[in-house]
């Protein structure tokens, strides 16, 4: 975790310049340009340790709770008395702090209940708002219900970000809604994924299993996720050769099974960096834009085996005839997600809770298109679903392109208290010299074969991220 800086410490010389700006309750923000000193950005870059949801989220409480970072404090490590004229700071949209009330939850244990007074998925998840959302998105799912009943499903990366969710749905289904059951075989080696409330009965089965090595069973299988993968910048770049394995060896391997097994339908999940930083004038980016991607740069090691997992897909599609799509998912986000993954909006949500700056990358006009998990899982199954084979479809969600700036603008005026946004050094290439400048998806396609709409807002889904992060 980024530890607090030390307040005592002598004030570095550093010039910059300070705008301000005010959130609903009337809290000034700070936003800091400046350039900041090796010795607290090398602070500001620690990564959380390998805590687990509840005690990582514990450690948050007790920083706010015993007031350990004091943003103020933190300011004046950070920033010269000589700053220059302040400048008010318009925010795109009137943002809604959470409640004060919800903070002090942070670390708070879920409190034992009876039967009657919390759902089953609520219970399971230990989250009410993973519990709404899953309620939702088995709501959204409704016309596919014949699609889940008595079929049985392969998923890797079932403990992953995206896999957790996949599999919440499927055992909300089989406890509230499908009377014929739905079975599954849930892979995962938990290289990045936390090893906790893992779910295996006799429907939805747990198996310790590296994809990169073949997967036997004697059942039938009627649809494969590939969803196994490592997404995060921190953790590719620490994992090259594993990250190239899972989506070249695993990919084939699984395949491999899908063609043995006659599955109905196979979906890998690619990514939206096949397209690297593409051309301004393909943005949004259709599906049929090839890409400005580097075949040696910081991020090779994920962007190449993407790709290479696409043309694999395809490759047995024709040969084979093995049904499958691919889908290229463009920042998902939510509930669940890793807070010590540094990916950009979960970074922004954890420094913003221990009441640190939030640190930008650079000056921040890289812009992003973020798509709330509920959307991302609703379009993957639709996509899963359909007769669409051989084809690829961006899942995203357009309306919410934001640029870095201003995402850690609204993440900041957000909360109850006033949090400064600091401008920092790049910390690895994957960001200094290979940061895509804008990414946005064309989902016109995905929209005319599927009938998907996104249905969450930017704001509301941060909203939402901030709450999941309050509850333990």
């Amino acid at each position: 975790m980024s530890q607090k800086l030390k307040t005592k410490s002598k004030k570095p010389k550093i010039q910059g310049k300070i705008k301000t700006a005010k959130n609903s309750k009337g809290n000034e923000s700070k936003l800091i340009s400046i350039r900041i000193p090796e010795n607290v950005i090398s602070k500001l870059r620690e990564v959380a340790g390998k805590k687990g949801d509840g005690g990582y989220q514990h450690l948050i409480k007790t920083y706010i709770a015993k007031g350990l970072v004091k943003e103020d404090e933190l300011s004046g490590n950070l920033i010269s008395q000589d700053t220059g004229a302040k400048e008010p700071v318009p925010a795109k949209k009137k943002v809604k702090p959470i409640l004060k009330e919800t903070l002090k939850k942070i670390g708070t244990p879920v409190p034992k209940t009876g039967k009657n007074d919390r759902s089953n998925v609520a219970q399971l998840t230990q989250s009410d708002v993973i519990a709404e959302d899953i309620r939702q998105l088995a709501k959204a799912l409704e016309p596919y219900y014949s699609f889940f009943a008595g079929k049985t499903f392969l998923i890797t990366g079932a403990f992953g970000f995206l896999g957790r969710y996949i599999v919440n749905l499927l055992k909300y289904l089989n406890d509230e809604v499908l009377e014929e059951k739905t079975n599954a075989l849930l892979l995962d080696n938990f290289v990045t994924g936390y090893e906790q409330r893992v779910i295996h009965d006799k429907h939805l089965r747990f198996h310790r299993h590296n994809v990169i090595e073949p997967f036997q069973t004697d059942e039938d299988v009627d649809y494969i996720i590939h969803a196994a993968g490592i997404a995060s910048p921190a953790y590719y770049t620490k994992f090259p050769i594993e990250t190239m394995d899972v989506g070249t060896i695993g990919t084939r391997n699984m395949l491999e099974l899908a063609y043995e097994k006659n599955v109905k339908s196979f979906l890998f999940t690619s990514s939206s960096e096949v397209y690297g930083d593409p051309d301004p004038k393909f943005v949004p980016t259709p599906e049929d834009y090839y890409g400005n991607v580097s075949i040696t740069g910081p991020r090779s090691c994920y962007d190449e085996s993407k790709r290479f997992g696409e043309t694999m897909t395809l490759a047995y599609w024709r040969t084979y005839g093995v049904p499958v799509k691919n889908v290229r998912p463009f920042n998902v986000y939510g509930p669940g997600i890793r807070p010590d993954d540094f990916r950009v909006l979960p970074n922004f949500i954890e420094h913003a809770l221990r009441k640190e700056p939030i640190p930008i990358h650079g000056e921040g006009r890289n812009t992003r298109s973020f798509c709330y998990i509920n959307d991302a899982i609703e379009a993957i199954f639709r996509i899963l679903f359909s007769n669409h084979n051989g084809e690829a479809f961006n899942v995203g969600n357009p309306s919410n392109e934001i640029s870095v700036k201003d995402l850690a603008l609204m993440v900041a005026q957000s909360m109850p208290y006033k949090i400064d946004v600091v401008h920092i050094d790049p910390p690895h290439a994957v960001y200094a010299s290979s940061d895509p400048k804008r990414r946005c998806p064309d989902i016109s396609k995905l929209k005319k074969l599927t009938g998907y709409k996104p249905r969450y807002s930017l704001q509301e889904g941060i909203s939402r991220t901030i709450q999941w992060f309050c509850e333990f």
